[in-house]
């Protein structure tokens, strides 16, 4: 055969081939590009039924209690949830705080800032009500510290102006908004910050003046009835900080495995947590020898005998090692201290003798 015979015998082939192989592939369906293919759907998590008897005394607590209260508790071990209205928005008051030091937190795994880094706090950084950094800083007109010691002031002691200052370090309260949405925590709301917040709940315009000397209590005092009461109900009605329980047990549940933070953040704010020094009657006076709890108080104004927000979430640790994410929040009530105390000191105790008993979770549904 000649050179062009055998040159057009080699053409014919490789077309044949490419037919072939184009009929082929035609049978078969064409994949999309991975960057078009729609995105899998979350499979749901499987329930697993709380203990019944447990249940049933989440129920008691809650529908005995004279006022409005969301009751939530999540065993971090093994996935059970129980509550009673834990669905609704309640007043977070200072578990707010929690957020802003999250956020912190986060900020630091991903290197963005780090806790030794200064800051100076001026007058122009003051707030109002519990803030005992007030002090330092009035003493000479300014106080240097870390983020660090203003995250362990926020928490420990609850300290306004050391919280504001610290979400102001990180990015203000869209950064704190963002990381909730980020991290996917539900249904918690975050204000824009002390100040704003609770003159808005008062129904006074915030001044910088109004952070010394009691300036606030004064302007607060003179306003119309009408006005405070009408501000007052529009915070309860609808709380610009709220939050549902079930969501806080949820992000409480997370932030204990470990799927919020790094291993060394996450060991940090739980440390943090279990220094708390507010409210050592809320859910702490519930506890007995062994066991141990990381949580953070929320408590808000009051007027006419009727407060607005009265709260303590956080993690029980039995001396085994299991854990539980506990969140009582009271969104409206004027009963006294000690039956508020009393209630979280129940849910507490009843937390520990379900574990006690050694019940599993496996007829109860949830309450609402």
């Amino acid at each position: 055969m000649t050179s062009i015979g055998r040159s057009v015998g080699l053409g014919l082939v490789v077309l044949a081939a490419m037919q072939v192989s184009t009929s082929a592939a035609s049978t078969q369906p064409k994949a999309k590009p991975a960057r078009h293919a729609p995105a899998q759907k979350a499979q749901p998590a499987k329930t697993v039924p709380a203990p019944q008897t447990l249940s049933d005394a989440i129920d008691r607590l809650g529908s005995a209690f004279d006022g409005t209260v969301g009751i939530a508790v999540r065993s971090i071990d093994d996935g059970w949830e129980t509550g009673w209205k834990d669905r609704d928005l309640y007043p977070q008051q200072s578990v707010s705080k929690l957020w802003v030091s999250l956020t912190a937190l986060d900020a630091v795994d991903r290197g963005k800032v780090s806790l030794d880094d200064k800051v100076t706090l001026t007058t122009k950084d003051l707030t109002l009500f519990h803030q005992p950094i007030a002090a330092e800083v009035l003493k000479d007109g300014s106080y240097t510290t870390t983020l660090g010691d203003l995250m362990l002031r926020a928490i420990t002691t609850s300290d306004n102006t050391a919280n504001d200052s610290l979400m102001r370090a990180v990015g203000g309260p869209a950064a704190v908004r963002a990381t909730i949405a980020r991290k996917h925590l539900g249904a918690i709301r975050f204000a824009n910050g002390e100040r704003a917040m609770q003159s808005k709940i008062a129904g006074v315009t915030w001044s910088q003046d109004y952070a010394v000397n009691g300036k606030f209590f004064e302007v607060r005092d003179a306003l119309p009835a009408k006005v405070r009461s009408a501000a007052f109900n529009r915070y309860i009605a609808d709380p610009y900080d709220g939050a549902a329980p079930a969501a806080i047990v949820g992000a409480l549940a997370r932030l204990k495995r470990g799927e919020l933070l790094s291993p060394a953040s996450t060991a940090r704010l739980l440390d943090i947590m279990s220094k708390t020094h507010t409210g050592p009657n809320r859910l702490r006076g519930g506890l007995v020898p062994g066991w141990t709890l990381s949580h953070k108080t929320g408590t808000g104004q009051e007027l006419g005998g009727v407060q607005a927000g009265y709260n303590d979430i956080g993690i029980l640790t039995a001396p085994d090692g299991k854990s539980y994410a506990v969140a009582v929040m009271i969104k409206k009530t004027s009963t006294p201290l000690p039956v508020r105390m009393k209630l979280m000191n129940n849910v507490v105790a009843a937390v520990i003798a379900q574990h006690d008993s050694g019940s599993g979770g496996s007829t109860a549904t949830r309450r609402r």
